[in-house]
């Protein structure tokens, strides 16, 4: 089986657009986007994701211009590790999956792996992107099941204390991420 679609969110909380193109086939998943921000001076930044079938992050490349100039990273799985810019990260062991600042994209990995019950959760350990800084920093975060199409986000790492409901459709795709994300649709 073959989908492709172009998904499309809006930020709540800043200026902000997205734009991802997605393409589900057998062998993985690929994503590519770009998202334009007026927060933190304004920025464009890119981002080029390659996962399994079964929607694990195999790898991500975050390319951002800013008034500071161009910058890139590039975070790679390897074995139970990850490598940034060619360079292993120890720190990052154990992490189970990237997670970029700036899109509401790479949730759709662990809620498609939270148990579907209500009041049943998961959390893990991530490898959080801060997309207009490029850096990465391990962290953690839980996903509740509050019922069909809803979650809820809570950050135990970096930003502990932030909590978010998330509505999501039948793939996990976020439509609305509370304080930060709405996904829109181009008119007809």
């Amino acid at each position: 089986m073959t989908a492709s679609s172009i998904l499309f969110w809006r930020r709540t909380d800043v200026e902000g657009f997205e734009r991802l193109e997605l393409s589900v086939e057998p062998d993985g998943v690929k994503a590519n986007s770009t998202v334009l921000c007026l927060e933190e001076g304004g920025f464009r930044l890119d981002h080029r994701w390659r996962l399994t079938p079964d929607w694990r992050a195999q790898s991500v490349t975050v390319e951002r211009w800013n008034a500071g100039g161009h910058g890139m990273l590039h975070l790679e799985r390897v074995g139970s590790g990850w490598r940034v810019n060619d360079l292993p990260r120890p720190d990052l062991d154990g992490a189970e999956e990237p997670d970029l600042s700036v899109t509401p994209f790479c949730n759709t990995f662990p809620i498609r792996r939270t148990p579907e019950n209500p009041g049943e959760s998961l959390a893990l350990t991530t490898a959080f992107i801060d997309g207009p800084a490029l850096t990465v920093a391990r962290s953690s975060q839980r996903y509740d099941r509050q019922g069909p199409g809803r979650v809820r986000y809570v950050d135990l790492g970096l930003s502990a204390g932030f909590e978010a409901d998330l509505a999501v459709d039948e793939e996990g795709l976020v439509l609305s991420y509370e304080h930060l994300f709405e996904r829109v649709s181009p008119p007809a």
